[in-house]
């Protein structure tokens, strides 16, 4: 027996009408109906499931199944015919990695897994059984990210934190936090975009000292929905009281300190 793990494929009544009305208008007049799902994200060097299943959960072993990219030339990222892949028409990009599972083709599930993302493989995808008259779309969107890393050095009012994160796209935001997690005033970004089409980001910001000395700069990106952050802990500040010959005349002098780091990696 066959069990679809696809919720967005649980049908309810309503739909359920829907699509055997859309099944009945299709056959009489020979159309083919898109059905677009939410975006999927995957993060550059990950596998990822580009899902799609028949309903009924018929056997698809047979059947002819296309998976393509209509942007690209030639447009196919995967050809299932008679019970084995066609290499021939397949662009080259996607060689060696896309692949049905022949297990799941049993039940319907005709879902591509794309390994070793890369971020030229956004794009909207369009899973394809010419036998039922649907396509079913399925976009994909490609991140990389990073985690940052944090400097320190001595300021006049303070200490100054900078923090640099590399290799990120799309374009991420910074954000400085105090150990209340309030946001810190900071000064703008500077971001670089390089050859790779990756992004380098890096702040500065200038923080007094605080009764606990703790600072995070996080690094997030709404669109792809991920999130990485570092956490410093500046633990001990060491002034100097340096005085020169005439000994009224002295000077504290912010000389060394200690600091602890946290890292930590947040999605979501």
């Amino acid at each position: 027996m066959c069990f679809s793990h696809f919720s967005f494929f649980r049908a309810r009544l309503s739909f359920q009408v829907f699509r055997y009305l859309l099944d009945f208008f299709g056959a009489v007049y020979n159309r083919v109906f898109f059905f677009e799902f939410s975006p999927i994200v995957a993060i550059v060097g990950d596998d990822v499931i580009l899902p799609c299943q028949l309903e009924p959960a018929v056997d698809a072993r047979e059947m002819a199944v296309e998976w393509a990219r209509p942007d690209l030339k030639p447009k196919y990222v995967f050809l299932w015919r008679d019970g084995t892949e066609l290499q021939q028409d397949k662009h080259p990009m996607y060689k060696g990695r896309t692949s049905l599972s022949e297990e799941k083709l049993r039940c319907g599930d005709i879902s591509l897994k794309l390994t070793e993302v890369k971020l030229s493989d956004s794009g909207a995808y369009r899973c394809i059984v010419p036998a039922t008259k649907k396509e079913y779309v399925i976009k994909l969107t490609a991140g990389s990210v990073s985690l940052p890393t944090m400097s320190i050095s001595k300021a006049s009012s303070g200490v100054d934190l900078q923090c640099k994160s590399e290799g990120w796209y799309p374009e991420p935001e910074v954000l400085w936090l105090d150990g209340e997690g309030n946001l810190l005033s900071a000064g703008s970004t500077e971001i670089i975009r390089g050859p790779n089409d990756l992004y380098t980001v890096s702040s500065r910001v200038t923080v007094e000292r605080r009764h606990n000395n703790m600072f995070t700069c996080r690094v997030t990106q709404n669109n792809i929905n991920q999130t990485r952050e570092t956490l410093i802990h500046v633990s001990v500040v060491l002034v100097v009281r340096k005085c020169g010959q005439n000994k009224s005349k002295c000077h504290l002098h912010l000389t060394s300190f200690k600091k602890l780091f946290y890292i930590s990696s947040v999605e979501g």
